[in-house]
């Protein structure tokens, strides 16, 4: 095991707490094992580790988050995130089939949504013609996990955000039931409202968005009353 992720068990082992592991494995559908840390106490039990002097190696980045990954413990793959974001700016493009894996692995929201709305969009900024071709493929995936980060990475793109590609991503996206996709359609549609509302009343209307990802779509623009 790379000695920077033998660093961090050892600062987070012994924190573990059980009464807490518990609940959060609850509240995960039992599919993930625990520690038991809060986001914050892992985050300041590991700032040391996270300063500019003891961050690994660019180059070790895949096998590092690979191995934090493959670790039992959920809180260990909220590290790799953790760092991944840290570095997403200097992440190479060749990242982007890594990326592909760690969003099928071990797949849940609370992994997929951070990989979708930071290192995914970090990667498409930098190089959009490279992970567009994997957007591409994403879109058509049975994996609805890779179908969700397509809908997601334009999460934080304001004004940036191709609103043409959005709608269509959403389209192809409408017909699937699965929770996970209409809850994405609505966040995506409810973030892209506080840019451009009108586009989004519209296109909720004239697309026949319904149920849960019309409701969660037009949540802010209810909530601020726009015309």
């Amino acid at each position: 095991m790379h000695a920077w992720n033998n660093s961090i068990k050892t600062e987070l082992e012994p924190l573990a707490n059980s009464a807490e592991a518990l609940q959060m494995q609850a509240y995960m559908r039992n599919q993930f094992r625990f520690l038991g840390l809060k986001s914050i106490q892992r985050r300041n039990v590991l700032k040391p580790l996270f300063s500019k002097e003891q961050l690994p190696k660019l180059d070790d980045l895949p096998s590092i988050v690979r191995e934090l990954w493959l670790l039992p413990e959920r809180e260990f793959q909220l590290v790799a995130i953790d760092l991944l974001i840290k570095r997403k700016k200097q992440l190479p493009d060749t990242f982007l089939n890594e990326l592909e894996w760690l969003i099928t692995t071990k797949s849940w929201w609370d992994t997929v949504d951070l990989l979708a709305s930071h290192i995914t969009a970090a990667l498409f900024i930098n190089y959009p013609e490279q992970t567009q071709e994997y957007i591409r493929t994403w879109r058509n995936s049975d994996n609805i996990w890779l179908r969700r980060t397509a809908l997601l990475y334009q999460l934080k793109f304001k004004q940036q955000t191709d609103e043409t590609r959005l709608f269509e991503i959403i389209k192809e996206n409408q017909a699937n039931n699965e929770f996970f996709i209409q809850k994405a359609i609505g966040w995506i549609l409810r973030e892209f409202s506080k840019t451009n509302a009108s586009a989004v009343v519209s296109f909720i209307e004239q697309q026949n968005i319904e149920g849960l990802a019309k409701r969660e779509g037009l949540k802010w623009v209810n909530k601020h009353n726009h015309d």
